[in-house]
């Protein structure tokens, strides 16, 4: 007997194939999108890995610079003229009457004659002006002599009319005649004493205006002949020739520089220090100086008060020794001490790391087989190191280096 068998459920195979691709697709999908996730690779060697530290830091302050001469001297030109000689050359040795040059200029030296002319006629009117007032002097004296005998003779005269006349052995017309001439005769003699001291104050006056202008005279020679003497230009002071500015043949003018004399012995330091760094530098900070030959230390002695092109000038006046090879305008590269902060955190100063700021950097895992993205903010900076407030402890190890390539990512794996 023939038992008849349920009919079979085709329906279920097409749903059972639909859930596996289906379950294939989700577990592909997942695949993917954790592909798409994996960290990318870092060369490890190729980065600058440092440690967080706490403890001292140093913040410092490197700036170029050239050595230049303590002391020096321009060399200017007093007169107008043609150079005719340059008997020296850059680095000789002078001293303070060495001549460096010689000028010409034929103005100069007429200039020189004529004043020395007008001298010596201003010296003869002076002269015959002392044998005038001296002559006159005579004759008034003369005068007063002859007054003052002929008043004494009148006088005992008229003593003696007045004598006779009393006894009536002369006239009285003839008395009264004799003592009005002795008295008119004094008068005279008054008249001519107080004429003589008149003429002698004005003689005084005339002699001391004629002497004032040979003293201008003179003082005109004396700067004509300065000028003369100026165009053999000497060093002036005991040093180095360190410039000539000049050529044979160029004609100079009054003030224009001609010569540089420098003390080579004395030398300081002039570094240029960026404008942003340069508001912590105080005067009496601790230099460095590297004249790539030995290391010289020095002290902050002055600071420029406006800057230049971007840069501070900071001159340095140097304590040690000079190494070998130092001279004039010779580039080096100070590194001025600011200040020690103690107890601090600090790191190596990371690619693009601004005192005062926050940035992102990547900080590798106990492992050191990853860095994470981490924010840190940063204090106080140095040439090489920076303070660390905020988003790492001491021990962390993070990358330094420009890690901009990796902007997007969270990780990186570090190979």
């Amino acid at each position: 007997m023939d038992i008849p068998r349920p009919a079979k459920n085709r329906r279920r195979t097409p749903l059972l194939y639909g859930a596996l691709i289906l379950g294939v697709l989700v577990l592909m999908t997942l695949g993917m999108s954790h592909l798409g996730q994996a960290a990318p690779e870092v060369d490890g060697a190729s980065v600058w890995i440092d440690s967080v530290k706490q403890g001292e830091m140093v913040r410092q302050v490197v700036g170029p610079g050239t050595l230049v001469p303590e002391n020096f001297r321009w060399i200017t030109a007093d007169t107008a003229g043609r150079i005719e000689h340059l008997p020296l050359r850059p680095g000789a040795s002078v001293e303070a009457d060495t001549q460096l040059m010689e000028l010409s200029n034929p103005d100069v030296a007429l200039q020189a004659l004529e004043a020395e002319r007008q001298l010596a006629v201003a010296e003869g009117e002076l002269m015959a002006l002392k044998e005038e007032l001296e002559m006159q002097r005579l004759q008034e004296e003369s005068s007063l002599a002859r007054l003052r005998t002929e008043q004494l003779t009148t006088r005992r005269r008229a003593e003696s009319s007045t004598a006779l006349g009393e006894k009536q052995y002369i006239a009285s017309v003839e008395m009264q005649e004799v003592n009005e001439k002795s008295e008119e005769l004094g008068q005279q003699l008054q008249l001519q004493q107080r004429r003589l001291e008149v003429i002698a104050r004005s003689m005084a006056d005339r002699l001391a205006a004629q002497r004032a202008q040979v003293q201008r005279l003179k003082a005109v020679v004396d700067f004509r002949r300065g000028q003369v003497e100026s165009m053999k230009v000497r060093a002036r002071t005991d040093g180095l020739l360190q410039e000539l500015s000049v050529e044979l043949g160029q004609w100079v003018t009054p003030g224009m520089v001609l010569a540089k004399v420098i003390q080579p012995g004395v030398l300081k330091a002039v570094l240029r220090v960026p404008e942003t760094l340069a508001k912590d530098v105080q005067p009496g900070q601790s230099v460095k100086v590297d004249t790539r030959t030995g290391l010289v230390p020095g002290k902050v002695a002055r600071i420029a008060p406006a800057a230049v092109q971007g840069t501070v000038l900071v001159e340095v006046s140097l304590e040690g020794e000079l190494p070998a090879g130092a001279r004039p305008d010779l580039s080096v590269e100070g590194t001025i001490e600011l200040e020690r902060l103690d107890g601090v955190l600090n790191v190596g100063r990371p690619a693009g790391a601004q005192p005062s700021s926050s940035m992102e950097l990547f900080r590798l895992t106990a492992d050191g087989a990853h860095a994470e993205r981490v924010k840190v903010h940063l204090g106080r900076s140095s040439v090489n190191t920076i303070e660390v407030l905020d988003g790492l402890a001491a021990g962390d190890r993070v990358i330094l280096s420009d890690m901009s390539a990796w902007s997007e990512a969270p990780r990186v794996r570090v190979q």
